[in-house]
């Protein structure tokens, strides 16, 4: 295995790491901004420890797509009703998931690229708020 394989590690610790600190900090005031920074600095350790200097830039990509797509995903949840730390635990959960995934060869490329697709389809699809118990108070 060469640098390409462990690039694509640590762009998937990357995104792994911007989906967890997105679901855990995503619904506080300045959630967007720790979750980038954190994301990063996660994936640059990842990437140094794993890889020198040119695993740090896949770190930092990986990172910065996970965090934006996880963010997306977040707000639209608790738009719509979903609480913040039913989807902390979700969001952590999915974290490990795509962390363990990025170990395979290639899947941590994909994670990158399929991640924002994903975002971007589950934002367009918004709908409202469901009345629920609040249509029988009338």
């Amino acid at each position: 295995m060469g640098d390409w394989y462990q690039i694509g590690i640590t762009v998937g610790v990357g995104v792994a790491a911007g989906i967890a600190l997105a679901g855990v900090l995503a619904g506080f005031r300045f959630g967007f901004a720790a979750t980038v920074l954190g994301s990063v600095v996660v994936g640059v350790v990842a990437g140094v420890l794993v890889n020198g200097w040119l695993g740090a830039g896949g770190g930092v990509i990986g990172g910065v797509i996970g965090a934006v797509s996880a963010v997306t995903i977040v707000r639209g949840a608790t738009r719509r009703g979903a609480t913040s730390g039913g989807v902390a635990l979700f969001l952590v959960g999915a974290a490990l998931a795509v962390g363990l995934l990025a170990l395979i060869p290639v899947v941590g490329y994909l994670e990158a690229i399929v991640l924002p697709f994903l975002a971007v389809r589950r934002a367009r699809a918004t709908p409202d708020k469901a009345a629920g118990l609040r249509s029988l108070a009338r």
